[in-house]
């Protein structure tokens, strides 16, 4: 049993997995709260699909796939904020827009790479296994940020997240918050894209929010359990992932989703077998 704990963490990389994982799985969990809260769930994975533009010029072009995802993310999010309401059209029509435009193009980019279906596999899918000490400290360094802009603004963003009218008459600078969180969103998908790719960073957002939701009702709590699913996930399916040799990335994915399920059936509030037995 001790061996079974331990071996996995004798590796280098592994080390280095294990800090990205939780780093990535602290910042997307504590965001996910307000996306879920909000209905927003939709735009991260806008965001994240859409950054695929981004890596792909970057990766073309010999550059950082990271700082691609990143110059791409952040327009990106504030422009389905922008043409949501200049354009008066709805959130879900401009985070269409956005998403299947940015898909395209990486598309047709990565298509003129030779071998392109195995480099654009990597990028779909993440390889956290691969990071490096500079990654995972760039990584730390944006997910700080991140989370200080929250303490920052938290106030504001509790308020905003539970009655948008009330606190724009109150003073809180609505508008300002709704481009802010949407940023949000875009930088901490590009911060999670190296430890679960494009297509599985949605999860990491979603799935622990969506199951503290289940097991708290007060915004701090709800915190609280987001951040310890994601964590727990991360770790859970790392060694998963090491031990049954399986992927990382969907591995932290699979155990995530396994938790969301077993609160969604024992959850003394929520659950559906405390209801069927009431």
């Amino acid at each position: 049993m001790i061996d079974f704990l331990l071996d996995p963490w004798e590796f280098a990389f592994m080390q280095r997995a294990l800090l990205a994982a939780c780093l990535a799985a602290l910042v997307c969990s504590v965001i996910g709260v307000f996306v879920v809260l909000r209905g927003m769930g939709f735009m991260g994975d806008a965001v994240a699909h859409s950054s695929l533009a981004g890596m792909s010029v970057a990766y073309f072009f010999g550059g950082s796939v990271f700082w691609g995802a990143f110059a791409w993310a952040v327009p990106a999010s504030l422009a389905i904020t922008f043409i949501s309401r200049k354009a008066k059209v709805k959130v879900d029509t401009a985070i269409g827009i956005i998403f299947a435009s940015g898909f395209a193009i990486g598309i047709i980019l990565m298509s003129q790479v030779n071998n392109y279906t195995a480099d654009l596999f990597a990028l779909l899918f993440g390889n956290v296994l691969a990071v490096s000490w500079e990654e995972v400290f760039l990584v730390a360094l944006i997910s700080g940020g991140i989370l200080l802009v929250i303490i920052m603004f938290y106030k504001e963003l509790l308020f905003t997240t539970y009655d948008a009218t009330m606190s724009a008459a109150s003073g809180i600078p609505v508008r300002f918050l709704q481009y802010l969180l949407p940023v949000l969103v875009g930088v901490t998908t590009v911060a999670s894209l190296r430890a679960v790719g494009i297509v599985l960073v949605i999860a990491l957002l979603i799935t622990p929010a969506a199951t503290a939701a289940l097991l708290a009702r007060r915004l701090p709590a709800i915190m609280v359990f987001s951040v310890l699913v994601g964590l727990i996930s991360s770790v859970a399916g790392l060694y998963l992932s090491f031990h049954a040799d399986l992927p990382t990335g969907p591995s932290i994915v699979v155990v995530a989703t396994g938790i969301f399920l077993a609160a969604l059936l024992f959850s003394p509030s929520n659950g559906l077998i405390w209801q069927a037995r009431r």
